[in-house]
């Protein structure tokens, strides 16, 4: 992806089937042209606050969207969500968490940090594209984000 290109959503996940349902469920709701996969929380955190590789970022336009997995290499899910959140700079970027873990506690601790949305990933792979388009729809075209 050229370092010109505007992204707006970020898919953090570590599995690249999930990843890949992900990027077609975008891809059907024509929203997949501006989005950076990474695979791990450290990345994400790279990618969004412009560090290590993704310096190039540091003065580019926030994202619209992160869509984070809760169980990730390195960073953890919730620690990047904490880190976002905590940051008055990012705290604005709508974040839908994109899990498999139905688990009260991480739900709590997700909302207690301000996520924006907790979507549990149904089993099936058309549920889950069903429930990606959804969520993509909503939060890149009908929601409303102040400006920076």
């Amino acid at each position: 992806m050229s370092n010109f290109e505007k992204i707006e959503i970020l898919l953090v996940e570590d599995n690249p089937y999930d990843a890949e349902l992900s990027m077609r469920a975008l891809q059907k709701k024509k929203l997949a042209n501006n989005v950076e996969w990474v695979q791990d929380g450290a990345d994400a955190l790279d990618f969004i606050f412009g560090k290590g590789g993704y310096e190039h970022r540091r003065h580019a336009e926030p994202l619209k969207l992160i869509l984070l997995d809760i169980k990730l290499p390195k960073v953890s899910g919730i620690d990047v969500l904490r880190k976002v959140k905590a940051d008055p700079v990012t705290r604005s970027i709508p974040v839908v968490m994109l899990t498999s873990s139905a688990e009260g506690q991480d739900l709590n601790e997700c909302y207690q940090l301000g996520v924006n949305s907790y979507i549990v990933k149904p089993v099936d792979f058309e549920s889950f594209q069903e429930e990606v388009e959804k969520a993509g729809f909503y939060w890149m075209l009908v929601n409303r984000v102040p400006i920076s």
